[in-house]
């Protein structure tokens, strides 16, 4: 089978092929959905991986959990966060993240694992309150990311759900990229994309912003709404654009609906939007998450 790897110390390129067998072998076999005391076994016993400079090292949990969050292994994701909260989020090694930061939250946006991105988001909150903001608004590679927030990719990606997990969870709406860019202006320019494709995502996405941002919220493509007014109103329709221009102050559903959320504790995000006094057609989204 692939993942029959035996390791054979030494150095040299003998052991750096050996090496590159196993970190193979455990990449398949999360590929390849394998249980998780399998895999907990070549993790801790049998694969390694070749770091820059000729180091071998283990796979750590948080580059074991990086695997598991491309793979959608749920399983194995839900081991990690509960047997290592700590390590499963810390900085995996430049091999596999050329920044010095936890790279989790973004990688589960990217892949839009809804499931896996919730329990990061549960993990994180089990942190002290220092390192949590530090996980949530991290900011991506400059030079590859675009100093991006996982809120700026989920904009510019248009997930939903893992927007709202993310805004429900403490992630901060207003921080900009290395562009200068907010998340609202990110989806802003996802939204004046022509042909406008997945235009209902698009405006769902902005229906959750509306709901976290100040309304004061100062955003680069202020300008470009106002200076192609037709062409917004068209795209945003009327009481949205205006809202955001300035020219009218948010409905009432949307002012109701911060108050409601605002009584929501990041704890208990989103399980308590079911419990909110509203018509289950009027609620953000359907988040059926496990706990």
């Amino acid at each position: 089978m692939p993942w029959s790897v035996r390791w054979v110390g030494g150095c040299g390129a003998q052991s750096q092929k050996q090496c590159k067998k196993s970190s193979f072998a455990f990449y398949q076999a999360v590929r390849d959905l394998l249980p998780v005391w399998f895999l907990e076994d070549m993790r801790t016993m049998e694969a390694f991986h070749w770091e820059d400079g000729g180091k071998v090292s283990v796979y750590s949990p948080s580059e074991a959990l990086l695997y598991a969050l491309v793979h959608d292994h749920q399983p194995y994701a839900r081991h990690l966060l509960t047997k290592f909260p700590q390590s499963a989020l810390a900085v995996p090694s430049q091999s596999f993240s050329c920044c010095q930061s936890a790279p989790h939250l973004a990688m589960a946006v990217r892949y839009n694992r809804v499931r896996v991105l919730f329990r990061i988001l549960k993990a994180i909150q089990a942190l002290p309150p220092s390192d949590r903001a530090a996980h949530l608004d991290r900011r991506g590679c400059s030079r590859v990311e675009g100093g991006k927030t996982a809120l700026h990719m989920a904009c510019d990606l248009v997930r939903p759900e893992c927007l709202l997990l993310l805004l429900g969870h403490g992630a901060a709406p207003c921080l900009r990229d290395s562009a200068g860019n907010t998340p609202l202006d990110t989806l802003l320019q996802q939204i004046s994309h022509l042909p406008a494709a997945n235009m209902r995502a698009k405006l769902l996405c902005l229906d959750c912003l509306f709901f976290f941002v100040p309304q004061d919220l100062k955003f680069a493509m202020k300008q470009q709404l106002l200076d192609n007014r037709q062409q917004w109103l068209d795209l945003l329709g009327e009481n949205r654009f205006q809202c955001l221009v300035g020219l009218a102050p948010p409905s009432l559903f949307v002012r109701a609906m911060r108050v409601l959320i605002r009584t929501i504790s990041p704890e208990h995000f989103p399980e308590a939007l079911d419990n909110l006094p509203l018509p289950h057609f009027l609620k953000p989204l359907d988040l059926k998450l496990e706990s």
